[in-house]
């Protein structure tokens, strides 16, 4: 049987796939535009939202590694006293507030002041005084190095040495005889040179200082006589475990007859520290001699001498053993002989802070034996500066 073809149906047929076809095309362009508009609307979002960062948060400027404010330290010195003679035998103070301040000035120089609040024994107030102030040059050429303004002279080993850094609480007698108890720290100038020496380190210093009023040794004058001073200081390695340093000084300024005080010193200090168990065990030997030559009148001139030396122990990492000797002529008097012992037990918490105990009896040809003790507490706060070795 065949079929007859019939146009109708045909046409039906084809007319409804073209229909079919224009909606599917009309619904896909539909869901692009819809998906187009979506993308469009949500990238401007982002973009207003980065714009509003950016305005609330503007971008961090970068910050700068130079400070104009010095480094600041407060060293604290408590202290406890016995004594054997008088009426008052026990007493406690503050002996002293000191503040450091020290800064780099320039490439060509830095600063270092000190502030001392301290007490007087006699009436048991506090003054502000000025114990270091000066300047010292970092770039001279020929190892040079220049320092100017008020600091401590280049006598031996204490005194460029603050109090509150050496192992024992009291001065030895023969540097307070000549020094007194503020040691030798004038106004003035004072240069250095690094010997080119290969062999070991040697440094040579020259001092000329106005005239220091306190120290019995010397006066300031009422003319141009000023202090001089020269100290050589000679360094050398032994070993990986032991150094030793010898120093030589002399000195030549007015005294209060107006006429002129020589002194000549002589400082030998010798360390040993194992690189083994550094930490916990170390020795230092120091000791230090004066002579002394005063001229008070045209025919009449006393000379003194004296010195002290003293052993210290490492115990363990924190503790320290002490034992001294002194002996000391006045330098005016020098009949007047003394001699005194002193074994001071210190207990190092940390770099900052430090507790002493010493014990010391003191004898002489005028008068009876006594006795003395102390009690020390050292602390820091602020930035604390490295002491010479």
């Amino acid at each position: 049987m065949h079929l007859k073809y019939k146009p109708a149906y045909t046409h039906a047929i084809i007319c409804l796939f073209l229909i079919l076809f224009c909606v599917v095309q009309s619904k896909a362009q539909s869901t692009t535009d819809s998906t187009a508009a979506a993308d469009s609307a949500l990238l401007k979002q982002i973009e207003a939202q980065m714009q509003t960062d950016t305005t609330q948060q503007p971008a961090a400027q970068p910050r700068s590694s130079l400070s104009f404010n010095p480094d600041i330290g407060v060293i604290g010195d408590f202290q406890g006293l016995y004594i054997s003679k008088g009426s008052r035998n026990f007493d406690m103070y503050l002996n002293e507030a000191e503040i450091s301040l020290q800064a780099t000035v320039d490439p060509y120089a830095r600063a270092d002041f000190f502030l001392s609040f301290s007490r007087d024994p006699a009436t048991n107030k506090y003054s502000a005084t000025v114990e270091e102030g000066y300047l010292t040059t970092l770039s001279l050429p020929a190892k040079l190095q220049l320092k100017a303004g008020k600091f401590r002279e280049a006598v031996g080993r204490i005194n460029p040495t603050h109090p509150h850094a050496l192992p024992f609480i009291d001065l030895p007698n023969a540097y307070v005889n000549l020094f007194g108890e503020e040691g030798l720290n004038d106004e003035g100038v004072s240069l250095s040179w690094l010997l080119p020496n290969k062999a070991f380190y040697q440094e040579l210093v020259a001092q000329i200082t106005s005239g220091f009023s306190e120290s019995p040794a010397f006066a300031r004058s009422q003319g141009n006589h000023l202090i001089y001073l020269g100290h050589l200081k000679n360094f050398f390695t032994l070993s990986d475990n032991a150094t030793l340093e010898l120093g030589l000084t002399g000195i030549s300024g007015p005294n209060d007859s107006a006429r002129t005080t020589s002194i000549a010193a002589g400082d030998l200090t010798y360390k040993y520290k194992p690189v083994q168990m550094n930490t916990y065990h170390s020795l230092t030997w120091q000791s230090e001699f004066y002579y002394s030559h005063n001229n008070q009148t045209e025919n009449n001139a006393v000379n003194a001498i004296g010195l002290y030396s003293f052993l210290q122990y490492q115990l363990a990492k924190r503790t320290f053993l002490t034992g001294r000797y002194d002996y000391g002529e006045k330098p005016y008097y020098n009949f007047i002989k003394e001699q005194a012992y002193s074994l001071t037990f210190g207990w190092y918490a940390t770099e900052f802070s430090k507790i002493e105990v010493e014990a010391k009896t003191t004898d002489d040809n005028i008068s009876s034996r006594f006795y003395q003790a102390w009690f020390r507490w050292i602390f820091v706060i602020g930035a604390h500066g490295a002491h010479q070795y």
